[in-house]
């Protein structure tokens, strides 16, 4: 286990130096999480209490509307998974977060993560960055919703997340953009 956080904080070191002290104290609030194809990470109707990062695998985020299943969110190799509304007011999620693929997370609970912020600053730099690099995506993704077709998604998909063909299957991309599975096929057919 203490390879992969060492490969994790190296990652996290890239986008904020952390004191040894810091790394120490993220190490003993660290565990690794390992689950298969399918399993569920977090349920629907529970409240998210850990935040997770993707070390290897795929995940999504997904939502039941009309009897259908959404996708709204996929999750690769260093990612950061979390229901952030949940998480920042304590309520139950209408969402949940599914594997894609046998797929290992490293898993920080985040009450004594916070309760860290105030002691080391640099973990709170970390994460601040991190959440706001999360709502910047967000934001994106919104506008790619509002402002272009769903050719135009997709293509920003495919150039942002090159591994989403071979890791993830076509009635989930189609419902992360917001289209039918047959549009989808239309869309890739006047691409090729």
């Amino acid at each position: 286990m203490r390879q992969v956080l060492d490969s994790f904080f190296s990652y996290l070191e890239n986008i904020q130096n952390l004191t040894p002290s810091s790394i120490d104290r993220l190490a003993r609030l660290s565990s690794v999480v390992r689950l298969n194809k399918n399993e569920i990470l977090q349920q629907i109707g529970k409240t998210c209490r850990t935040i997770y990062f993707v070390n290897h695998g795929a995940a999504r985020i997904f939502y039941y509307k009309d009897g259908l299943e959404i996708t709204e969110y996929f999750a690769f190799e260093k990612d950061l998974i979390i229901r952030a509304e949940s998480l920042f007011t304590n309520q139950p999620s209408q969402k949940g977060i599914i594997c894609m693929e046998d797929t290992e997370f490293i898993s920080i609970p985040s009450e004594p993560l916070f309760s860290l912020f105030d002691s080391h600053h640099d973990i709170e730099r970390l994460f601040r960055k991190l959440i706001q690099n999360a709502y910047v995506e967000t934001v994106r993704r919104i506008e790619l919703i509002q402002f272009n077709t769903a050719e135009e998604r997709y293509q920003a998909l495919l150039a942002n997340h090159p591994e989403v063909l071979q890791k993830v299957p076509l009635k989930f991309i189609a419902s992360y953009l917001g289209i039918t599975q047959v549009s989808l096929s239309r869309i890739r057919g006047s691409l090729s």
